[in-house]
Formats: C-alpha cells, sequence, structure tokens
C-alpha cells in the first residue's frame, strides 16, 4: 500500500524574510481584519437594529470577552509558538502531540469558565459597570456566548495552530467563514426573527462552530506533519507547561485588558452615565481594527521568528522583526490620521443617536491620538513570546494596562471626569513604547556579547 506523503514545512528557515512575511502576514491580515470587522457587525447591527443602550450592554460584556480571549490564547497561543519551534528543531512526533494537547486543555478550561460565569453571571455583569438600563442586554447576549464557549476556545487555538503549523491562508479562511456567516446571520436574527441582541450572540456560535468543523477536516488530513491520530490527546506535561509558560503573556495581557476595561466601565458610569460606556464601546470596537491588523503582522511574523529562533539562525529573526514593526508603523499611524480627521464619520455607522454620537467621537480622537507609539509595544512584545522568552513578553503584555493605563485614569478622572479616562490612553501608549525600546536594546546588546546567552529559557 502506497504511504502518504508527510509535507515537512522547511520553507521558514529558507526563503527570503521579506516574501515569507508577506505570504504568512497577508492571509493574518486578512483574517484579523475580518475578526475585527466580525465584532464590529455586531455592534452595528445591535446599535441600529436594538438601541442605543444596546450598544452600552454590549460594551458591558467586553470584560468577558477578553477573560474568555485570555483563557483561550493562554493554551492557543503557547501551542502554537511551541509547535513553530518544535517544527524547527525537526522534532515532529513532540509538534504533532501538541495538537490533542491544544483541544483537550481548550475544553477543560473552557467549560469551567462557561459554568462558574453562568453560575454567577447577574454579579459579575454588575462588577463590570452594568446599570438597570444595560443589565438586560449583557445578560441576554452573555447567556448564549457562554453556552457556545468551549466551541469558541477550541475553535481560537486550533486556527492559531493551523497558521504555525504552516497553513496561514487556511487559518485565514477559517477566519472570513465566521465573518461571512456572521454578517449574514445577523440581520435575519435581529431584523427578521426579531431576536434583539441574542440573534447577535446565536449569530457568533453559529458562525464558530462552522469554522471549528472545518478546522477539524483540515486537521484530519493525514498527509501532515500535525494531524489527528491515536495517542496525542493524552496531555504531555513539557508541553502543557511550555504552552503555558509561553501562552502566559498574551494571557495576562487580555486579562488585564478585562479590568481596564472594567475600571473604565466604571468610572465612565461614574463621571458620565451609561452612554459614556457607549461610546467607549464604539471607540474601542473602531480602535481595534487597526490593532488586529497589527496582529495579523505579528502572526506572520510568529512563525518565522520561532522558526529560525529555534534553527539558530538570529539574522533571520532580526530581519522579520525589523519588517514587522515598519509594517505595524504605517498601520497605526493610518488609523491615527483618521481618528483626528473624520472620528464623526466613523461612528455614524454604529448610531444615529446624536447624544452617543458626540461622546463617541470625542472618545475615539482621544484614544487614536498617539497611536503609533502602540506599534513598539505590539511587535517587540510579540517578537519575545515568538522566540520564547516569557518574562520580556509578559512585562510588556502588563506595561501598557495596568502599570501605566490604570494608574493615569486613577489620577486624572477625579480631576477631569470623563476627559481624564481619554487622555490617559495617549500618555500610557507614549510610556509603553519607551519601556518596549530599552528590553529590545538590552536583548540586543546581550546578543552582541554572548549570542548563546539568548537561548536560555529563563531569560
Amino acid at each position: 500500500m502506497k504511504k502518504n506523503r508527510v509535507i515537512i514545512p522547511t520553507a521558514l528557515g529558507e526563503e527570503p524574510v521579506g516574501k515569507l512575511l508577506k505570504q504568512y502576514a497577508t492571509p493574518a491580515i486578512i483574517a484579523q481584519t475580518a475578526a475585527s470587522l466580525y465584532n464590529m457587525v455586531d455592534a452595528i447591527f445591535i446599535g441600529q437594529g436594538v438601541g442605543p443602550y444596546a450598544i452600552s450592554g454590549l460594551a458591558i460584556t467586553f470584560p468577558f470577552m477578553n477573560m474568555a480571549a485570555a483563557f483561550g490564547t493562554l493554551v492557543g497561543v503557547g501551542g502554537a509558538t511551541i509547535c513553530s519551534m518544535l517544527l524547527g528543531q525537526k522534532n515532529y512526533p513532540m509538534a504533532k502531540r501538541t495538537l490533542g494537547n491544544v483541544i483537550v486543555l481548550n475544553s477543560i478550561i473552557g467549560a469551567v469558565f462557561s459554568i462558574f460565569s453562568l453560575v454567577f453571571l447577574d454579579p459579575i455583569l454588575y462588577f463590570f459597570g452594568a446599570g438597570e438600563q444595560t443589565i438586560g442586554y449583557a445578560r441576554e447576549y452573555m447567556v448564549i456566548i457562554l453556552a457556545g464557549n468551549v466551541i469558541t476556545h477550541i475553535y481560537f487555538g486550533l486556527n492559531a495552530l493551523l497558521r504555525s503549523s504552516g497553513h496561514p491562508r487556511e487559518a485565514m479562511m477559517t477566519t472570513i467563514i465566521t465573518v461571512i456567516m456572521n454578517a449574514i446571520l445577523d440581520p435575519l436574527f435581529i431584523f427578521v426573527m426579531n431576536t434583539g441582541i441574542r440573534g447577535a450572540a446565536i449569530a457568533t456560535v453559529i458562525s464558530q462552530m462552522t469554522a471549528l468543523i472545518w478546522i477539524i477536516c483540515l486537521f484530519s488530513r493525514k498527509n501532515e506533519v500535525i494531524h489527528f491520530e491515536k495517542g496525542i490527546f493524552r496531555l504531555h506535561p513539557r508541553l502543557v507547561k511550555d504552552s503555558f509558560s509561553i501562552g502566559l503573556a498574551p494571557f495576562l495581557m487580555n486579562f488585564a485588558a478585562c479590568f481596564v476595561v472594567i475600571l473604565i466601565n466604571n468610572t465612565l458610569k461614574k463621571y458620565g452615565g451609561d452612554l459614556s460606556i457607549g461610546a467607549y464601546g464604539v471607540a474601542n470596537r473602531t480602535a481595534f481594527v487597526f490593532i488586529m491588523i497589527v496582529m495579523g503582522f505579528t502572526q506572520g511574523m510568529q512563525p518565522i521568528a520561532g522558526y529560525n529562533f529555534g534553527a539558530r539562525q538570529m539574522d533571520r529573526v532580526f530581519e522579520v522583526l525589523r519588517k514587522t514593526f515598519l509594517c505595524a508603523l504605517v498601520t497605526l499611524s493610518f488609523g491615527c490620521l483618521l481618528g483626528w480627521v473624520c472620528p464623526r464619520f466613523i461612528c455614524r455607522f454604529f448610531t444615529s443617536d446624536l447624544e452617543l454620537l458626540d461622546r463617541s467621537s470625542v472618545a475615539l480622537r482621544y484614544m487614536l491620538s498617539l497611536y503609533p507609539a502602540v506599534a513598539f509595544g505590539m511587535v517587540i512584545g510579540n517578537f519575545f513570546q515568538s522566540i520564547g522568552k516569557p518574562v520580556r513578553a509578559i512585562f510588556l503584555s502588563l506595561s501598557r494596562q495596568i502599570l501605566f493605563l490604570i494608574p493615569l485614569i486613577l489620577v486624572l478622572a477625579p480631576s477631569y471626569g470623563v476627559s481624564g479616562v481619554w487622555v490617559s490612553f495617549p500618555i500610557s501608549d507614549f510610556i509603553a513604547a519607551v519601556a518596549a525600546v530599552l528590553l529590545l536594546w538590552q536583548f540586543r546588546r546581550a546578543f552582541r556579547k554572548n549570542p548563546e546567552s539568548v537561548f536560555r529559557k529563563t531569560k
């Protein structure tokens, strides 16, 4: 019997870096842009079809979404990075086991998270900043989202692994499937079936379930290095430990974002009311589009940097870092320009309520005013994550939000109210950029003095 030919990805260590970054980043950018539009579609249909307080209710759920993403990336991003490095080391049996470990861990974490959240849903939502006018909307949305949370966790984890195992286009198509289905189902459930904000949640779960089925089919192909087979679902202590260690950086970043949103929601509720929370929701979803594009670049960088770091080809590692940073800087500079030139035009897509429109425009202008500085922290932090340096990655993940943004809000909001919240964003962006540059300079300096030192896992 003729055996299936196993496809082993070696181009990551041989092809020109610019060509590889284009090859891997383009699908990731399309996928991430589609994912950000996916979130915007929900907000647009909810804002136009349900009302301005439904937008505020949706904004209340941001911490939940960040927490779910945090636990998903703890396993998914960590497993994907480990997979890239194992492929670079040509350790194919262990790379294959990452697939089963990602599924098992995401299933366990997703189920525990859903059960706990559903039991204490109302107290959690009030803690997140919900009021009497928004709690109903937030509850209706989250009950359905949490019911499908295991699907969401496995979907995001396997999509990250798909990209790292040499299939960026398939990962892109998976995300596009969810976007197209969500864009079709949202108006169907909200306007035709009159299910309100619940319809948006149902559309989200169905879309992700469809994408997960597609990914499972892709990983069932026997001619791939990473595919389903007997024995890969037993948890491997080393893989679990390394995945958690590397995935801790994006986990803490998302978890920190959760508490930042809680603080912002409660501060805005205190000084500006429920509509100010809605304004933050509109501005945050718009700003997130540019962040997701940069995430596409960093996701394209990840397998290239991880593979070549595993192969100890540091010239290629630093080259992909430089090229990724330039792409991120251009992207966020464009976002900054739009934020200053036409914030009101952008916010009109979400709402026709004049008061919410005014507040959203001000929030968007402030939040995007120093956006180019975010490129430093995002790219450098993801660079350290990609080469298995969790300490530096964790610090950069936490610095912008926990070390800088939260203290600024606590200091400025009592004196300047809602404006104090908005102005905290550009100040923290700048300080975090300086910290990222200093850490990268230290890493490069250590490499020039002793190249072998950068391969120590403890750094």
